[in-house]
């Protein structure tokens, strides 16, 4: 498996991006030349410069901080999102494919009313019903997205569940919870794993989308959509001001949708047999 992953150099070039990127945001009070949050009206829309090197803002606050700054909700909060999505959808998900009867019925049919609304709008009324904060935020697409997930990890318990190392443990009595998290759990590691890697990419997407509509991370709080909402009414005199959270956002996105991709090639069991 390591030989695999050292081989695919776009999952090794994808991972390495996305760690870069993160620490840059843990060492953003080391990294970042300016405090983000330090305004100066007398200076705003500043041209770039050894001090500034993407300009200022409409406050005069250095953009390239705020970006560095903008790291830590971006990522930090769609990590939190996937992690709270892949963990009830997961639980749910193995429960449904494991137990079957009358447990599956009732976890599919809540899974298919999820599943029957956009869910883009179902994410608004949620932050809408609940407030604008951060932690609802969380809350909506995680809300939201579990279902799909229960879903897919449904199917993929569905083919673990009558194989002969699961058949042996139930024979010789041990408990379903041992069967559950240590025989069928491990089993679709690799298929979480594949699954988180995308979804991170969406979560990215719909907090930044959020806090652009003024419906997520809060001003003067560094956001790479909130930093896209401050810039919309100067795109044409001060493209860089949007241009800058808008390319780090696409790079990003990109990054963990090809990081997916790569990781389900070094993966497969098919080529791991191979």
């Amino acid at each position: 498996m390591r030989e695999r992953f050292f081989h695919n150099r776009t999952a090794v070039v994808t991972v390495l991006f996305v760690l870069i990127i993160a620490m840059i945001g843990i060492l953003a009070p080391v990294l970042a030349p300016h405090d983000p949050y330090e305004t100066d009206i007398l200076n705003k829309f500043a041209e770039y410069s050894l001090e500034y090197p993407l300009g200022t803002d409409h406050l005069g606050r250095c953009v390239l901080s705020r970006l560095i700054y903008g790291i830590r909700p971006t990522l930090g909060l769609a990590l939190l999102t996937m992690l709270g999505t892949i963990g009830l959808g997961a639980l749910l998900g193995i429960m449904a494919g494991y137990f079957r009867g009358v447990v599956e019925e009732v976890i599919m049919r809540v899974v298919d009313v999820m599943l029957s609304f956009p869910s883009q709008i179902m994410v608004f009324a949620v932050v809408g019903l609940l407030g604008i904060s951060v932690q609802n935020v969380i809350i909506a697409n995680v809300f939201i997205k579990w279902a799909w997930y229960a879903r897919m990890i449904r199917t993929g318990v569905m083919q673990y569940r009558d194989r002969n190392f699961v058949q042996f443990s139930r024979c010789v009595g041990m408990p379903e919870r041992f069967i559950l998290f240590r025989h069928l759990l491990p089993s679709i590691t690799s298929d979480l794993a594949v699954l988180a890697s995308l979804d991170v990419g969406w979560a990215i997407i719909n907090i930044s989308t959020l806090s652009f509509l003024g419906l997520g991370v809060q001003a003067p709080t560094p956001e790479w959509g909130a930093m896209l909402n401050e810039a919309k009414e100067v795109l044409t005199s001060n493209p860089i001001q949007m241009i800058a959270p808008g390319v780090a956002i696409v790079l990003l996105v990109c990054c963990f949708n090809l990081m997916g991709d790569a990781l389900r090639d070094v993966l497969d069991p098919k080529e791991v047999e191979k």
